[in-house]
């Protein structure tokens, strides 16, 4: 296995940048998910680091071997694409061995690789089949096992579970967590579901445009998220932003929002007090927005706000609420037990250890 380094890695098509001078450390052994919206030139990362795209500008180590004039078959990474791109009229076993084959790796080899592929993604009893004689979840693991005999550095996997069913994503979800543990290989997984970057990466790194906008772990990113973007793009439902300012004095601040006076906790005060009168931009979370009847004891009267039922979402385990206060539409995660109307006003606790400021001009975060 392999580290991988990107050094300012770039990448034009004509006047259309689609990736700016990424910079990112993957270490051996990482599972690291790049996550952003379509068109944010994760895919485009993903395959110049397997050689499939040209730089314009950068390196790309992996390892300590300088790659950018490598070979995609000599750089030793496997790929596994959104599309099982199996050949049809092979059983599961000649998907399997095709690539060693084609190696010339010895028989003996080719099966050691393939049964052990096989017990690690429990297929060994598909392998005389056909893939149509396949469901998509076992297509899938062949996609992944034929992956796996190469033994490679490092996998690339590029939205692999996107052609399955809701339910069947979970279930293959946790396969891919448990056989990366299994394995101790380097995985470098692109996704635009935010859902499988938090549960499935020890780090996430989160694009946009083609930049780099933060990289950490997944609960760094979600508590502490580096701008306005990635605060909106990580979570669900997402994070709510409203305008607001900020008064007081500095051993008394409060956070004008939400037609309400919101005391600022006094760990928060010294980040925010310079930013006095500003017009600024509040986050708040929507499971940061409480019933006052289940809330945490700690809340006090101060940190309240009232807001219109407009829509209700009972989901069993929790209730979406859609409020408007103003011209402010937002959501809250609350309490199942909660018992709401439509159209009639609603008091929310906010969490404001939970808060974030951003400024409206740069969308960075403040103090943070």
């Amino acid at each position: 296995m392999a580290s991988l380094t990107l050094d300012g890695v770039t990448k034009r098509f004509g006047e259309v940048t689609a990736v700016n001078n990424v910079n990112l450390e993957i270490e051996d052994q990482e599972f690291l998910v790049l996550v952003g919206p379509s068109g944010c030139g994760k895919s485009t990362t993903l395959r110049l680091i397997a050689g499939l795209e040209e730089l314009t500008e950068g390196n790309i180590h992996i390892g300590d071997r300088l790659v950018n004039d490598v070979a995609p078959k000599d750089r030793d990474i496997a790929m596994v694409f959104q599309s099982y791109a199996l050949y049809p009229h092979m059983s599961v076993y000649d998907n399997l061995a095709f690539g060693l084959k084609l190696r010339r790796t010895p028989k003996e080899e080719i099966d050691r690789r393939v049964t052990e592929a096989a017990e690690l993604l429990a297929i060994g009893e598909l392998l005389d089949r056909k893939p149509k004689e396949l469901s998509g979840g076992q297509r899938q693991r062949v996609a992944l096992g034929r992956a796996i005999v190469r033994e490679p550095k490092a996998f690339l996997m590029d939205e692999p579970l996107s052609n399955l069913d809701a339910k069947l994503r979970v279930q293959t979800r946790a396969e891919l967590i448990r056989l990366h543990e299994r394995l101790k290989t380097t995985v470098i997984y692109v996704t635009h579901d935010q859902i499988e970057a938090m549960t499935m990466g020890s780090r996430i790194a989160v694009l946009r445009d083609g930049v780099l906008q933060q990289v950490g772990s997944p609960q760094t990113v979600y508590d502490h998220p580096s701008n306005m973007f990635v605060a909106g793009f990580i979570g669900s439902p997402a994070m709510n932003f409203f305008d607001a300012k900020v008064t007081g004095s500095a051993d008394d601040l409060k956070v004008e929002v939400l037609g309400a006076s919101l005391s600022v906790p006094p760990d928060k005060r010294a980040a925010y007090a310079d930013h006095v009168g500003k017009d600024l931009i509040f986050g708040i979370r929507p499971e940061d927005l409480w019933n006052p009847d289940f809330a945490p004891s700690a809340t006090t009267q101060d940190q309240r706000a009232v807001g219109r039922v407009d829509v209700a979402e009972p989901l069993g385990s929790e209730i979406y609420l859609y409020l408007i206060t103003g011209d402010d539409t937002y959501v809250a995660r609350v309490d199942p037990r909660t018992r709401v109307n439509p159209g009639t006003d609603f008091e929310i606790v906010v969490d404001m250890n939970r808060m974030h400021l951003f400024d409206p001009m740069t969308q960075e975060v403040i103090g943070n």
